[in-house]
């Protein structure tokens, strides 16, 4: 096993077999000791989130296995917090896909002129590179298309996948009382050309309210595992 990547939230590990291992940390973006998923920093160390993380990852990647939707998860071992994937190359050097269902973060740090905070977005995709130094910014479709990043046609693929995934997880948290304000995923590209949801999905990139009351990402996986 040979280590091949070291990133904020978890190291990445090439297998004999092909594949790669994904070891989660715990520890957490966010800015002056405060979670925030929107954040380009590791902001602290939360002890078990790693766990938490991998945990509620292995939940959604199960529920979503079910709907055929297809993804890198392979399988999980929660005593070692690992997780073996298929090998997947991300797009450039790094991107994120966001979709919003409310205005916070980020999002309304950067629009407040234009809404209003908590106010309904319907489901808004966006798409920030992964660059600490330049503050993760937001990158239009024809700057990814002309810098040979993706295709028009892999960017509508993920549009849509990206969608349907969102909408997935909000309903099994609204069937918890539990509202989806914001998530933000990842996808990679297989050697023949498949795109796949890759990473996690887990309460560290996303953010989760019941009723006016943030969910903390450690809270979210007890309250979903309680309800199983």
């Amino acid at each position: 096993m040979e280590k091949v990547y070291v990133g904020k939230t978890k190291n990445v590990y090439r297998l004999e077999n092909g594949h790669y291992l994904l070891q989660f940390k715990d520890d957490v973006t966010g800015k002056d000791g405060v979670f925030d998923p929107g954040e380009n920093q590791v902001g602290l160390t939360l002890a078990g989130s790693g766990r938490a993380a991998l945990t509620l990852t292995q939940y959604f990647f199960d529920i979503l296995k079910e709907k055929g939707i297809k993804t890198h998860y392979v399988s999980a071992n929660l005593d070692d917090v690992t997780m073996e994937v298929l090998e997947a190359h991300p797009f450039g050097k790094g991107l994120e896909f966001i979709y919003r269902y409310k205005a916070v973060g980020s999002f309304f740090r950067r629009y407040n002129q234009y809404v209003t905070e908590a106010q309904d977005l319907g489901g808004f995709f966006e798409v920030t590179l992964k660059n600490d130094a330049a503050g993760d910014p937001v990158v239009a479709k024809e700057a990814l298309e002309y810098f040979g990043v993706m295709t028009e046609a892999e960017y509508a693929t993920i549009a849509a996948q990206t969608k349907v995934i969102c909408d997935v997880v909000k309903e099994t948290l609204a069937a918890q009382g539990l509202d989806l304000y914001d998530i933000k995923l990842e996808f990679g590209k297989t050697a023949d050309g498949e795109i796949m949801l890759i990473d996690e999905i887990s309460g560290g990139n996303m953010r989760v309210y019941k009723g006016d009351q943030y969910i903390q990402p450690l809270d979210l996986t007890r309250m979903i595992l309680e309800n199983l």
